[in-house]
C-alpha cells in the first residue's frame, strides 16, 4: 500500500495532528506520497518519513498511490479533484477545519482511520461530478465539480435572469442573485443554504437551486442527471461569474454555459463505523430538537 497526502498552509495549533499522521504512517510501515507545495511547507515543521517521496501533479499521482488522504476540511478535500481526475484513486479527508462534512474524520481518531484504512474497513462511495462547457473552455481540463456549479451575479446589486433549459426545452427564466446546480454530495452545501433540499449520495439526480429569487413562488427543483442543461444569462452587468467547486471565472453575459453529468465519478471512502445518516446527525445536527435537551 502506497498512501498519498495533499494539504494546505496551515497555523501551527495544527502541528501535532500532521505529526500523528505521518507517525501513523511510519508506524505501520505504509509508503507515503506528499504533494510537492504541502512538502516544502512542513518539512522544517514536523519529522517526516525516511524515504517518502513527493509529487506535482495528477500524473505523477495516478499510478503509484493507492489512497489519498486530505488534511483540511472540506475545501482541501475538493482541492483534491484536480489531482485524482479520472483515476478512481479513493479519497478519504481527516478534518483540521470546522465543520468537515466531506473531510470526516476527526482529527483525535487519526490512529485509528489510518489502521482502518490498512485493514481494509471501508466501502467506496461513488460520487457524481458536474461538467461544465462553454465556447471559452472554462476551466481547462479541470471543468469538473463534485458539489456544484454556481452562475451568479459579478458586481453590482442588479439582479440576473437566468434562462434555463433542460435537453433544449425551456425551464424557467429565474430572476435571482444566481443560481446552483449542485451534485447529491453538493447538496448539503451552498445549495442546502439557500433553501435546497438533502438527497442522498446514491441518488441520481441534480438539483437547481435558485439564490435569492424575486419570485417567491420559485422553488428548488430536482431533476435526473442523465439530461443536458443549458443556461444564458441576462444582466445589466457585461459579466457574470461562474464557479465550479472552488474555482472561478468571470464570463462575459454572451456566453451560454453547458451543464452535464461528467463522465466519470469519484470514489469517497467511508470506514465502517460511519453512515451517511450519522454523518448527518452529527455534522448538520439533523433532527436535533433543543427542547429535548
Amino acid at each position: 500500500m502506497k498512501i498519498a497526502i495533499y494539504g494546505r498552509e496551515f497555523n501551527n495549533s495544527v502541528l501535532p495532528f500532521v505529526q500523528d499522521v505521518f507517525n501513523a504512517l511510519q508506524q505501520m510501515g505504509i509508503k507515503t506520497l506528499v504533494y510537492k507545495e504541502y512538502y516544502d511547507f512542513i518539512e522544517d515543521k514536523v519529522k517526516l518519513p525516511v524515504g517518502l517521496q513527493t509529487f506535482s501533479n495528477h500524473l505523477e499521482l495516478r499510478d503509484p498511490a493507492t489512497i489519498l488522504i486530505s488534511l483540511g476540511g472540506d475545501g482541501t478535500l475538493l482541492d483534491t479533484l484536480a489531482l485524482i481526475r479520472d483515476s478512481g484513486i479513493p479519497v478519504i479527508g481527516i478534518n483540521f477545519g470546522r465543520l468537515g462534512f466531506l473531510a470526516s474524520i476527526n482529527k483525535n481518531e487519526i490512529r485509528n482511520a489510518i489502521e482502518a484504512l490498512v485493514n481494509q474497513e471501508y466501502t467506496l462511495d461513488k460520487r457524481t461530478l458536474l461538467n461544465v462547457e462553454s465556447k471559452h473552455n472554462l476551466f481547462g481540463e479541470e471543468n469538473f465539480a463534485l458539489n456544484d456549479i454556481t452562475i451568479h451575479r459579478r458586481d453590482n446589486t442588479a439582479m440576473m435572469i437566468i434562462h434555463a433549459y433542460m435537453n433544449d426545452e425551456f425551464i424557467n427564466s429565474y430572476w435571482a442573485d444566481g443560481l446552483i446546480i449542485a451534485t447529491p454530495t453538493g447538496s448539503t452545501a451552498y445549495s442546502l443554504s439557500c433553501g435546497g433540499p438533502i438527497i442522498f449520495p446514491s441518488a441520481q439526480n441534480f438539483v437547481i437551486t435558485p439564490i435569492a429569487p424575486h419570485n417567491l413562488n420559485v422553488r428548488p427543483v430536482i431533476i435526473p442527471d442523465d439530461v443536458t442543461l443549458r443556461f444564458e444569462v441576462e444582466a445589466r452587468s457585461t459579466k457574470f461569474l461562474v464557479s465550479c467547486d472552488s474555482r472561478t471565472a468571470t464570463v462575459d453575459r454572451s456566453v451560454k454555459i453547458i451543464v452535464s453529468k461528467a463522465a466519470f465519478h469519484v470514489n469517497l471512502i467511508r470506514l465502517n463505523n460511519e453512515s451517511y445518516l450519522t454523518t448527518l446527525r452529527n455534522k448538520l445536527l439533523w433532527g436535533i430538537d433543543t427542547r429535548n435537551y
